[in-house]
């Protein structure tokens, strides 16, 4: 058994949580010296999913870093399969949120989620074809 203790995650959970919570809703941000609060809010967001990123991985891995490694996985086709359903599933909300709610969130929201879900789908499809085709084995 190892003496390293499991990293904490809760507090980065709340704060990102707050974080998210203020640019999509509360909208309580500086109009700093772009004077624009809406740019400030997407910062302010952009800051929650990050961690909110961070306090993921220390939780699902037990363990300090960034970069979920195949071999952390245990399962990693069936999870590749899921993250491909959830970036194609953001991938619409992205357009969503980009054309019909567009008057309700702040402008860049669409783009943002349609990064986010673009990189999932990346990631997914580099797994699978880390598993299939381009297996060494």
């Amino acid at each position: 058994m190892s003496d390293v203790a499991e990293p904490e995650w809760r507090l980065l959970a709340g704060i990102s949580s707050l974080l998210i919570l203020d640019a999509l809703f509360l909208g309580i941000a500086p109009t700093g010296p772009w004077d624009d609060q809406s740019f400030s809010r997407g910062v302010i967001g952009l800051i929650g999913a990050s961690i909110g990123y961070v306090a993921w991985y220390r939780a699902t891995f037990q363990r300090n870093g960034l970069i979920p490694w195949l071999d952390l996985w245990e399962d990693p086709r069936k999870i590749a399969i899921i993250e491909m359903g959830a970036g194609l599933l953001l991938l619409a909300c992205s357009w969503i949120a980009g054309n019909q709610l567009q008057h309700y969130l702040p402008e860049p929201t669409g783009l943002l989620l349609s990064l986010v879900a673009m990189l999932m789908i990346l990631q997914s499809t580099y797994v699978l074809l880390s598993l299939g085709p381009l297996n060494e084995n």
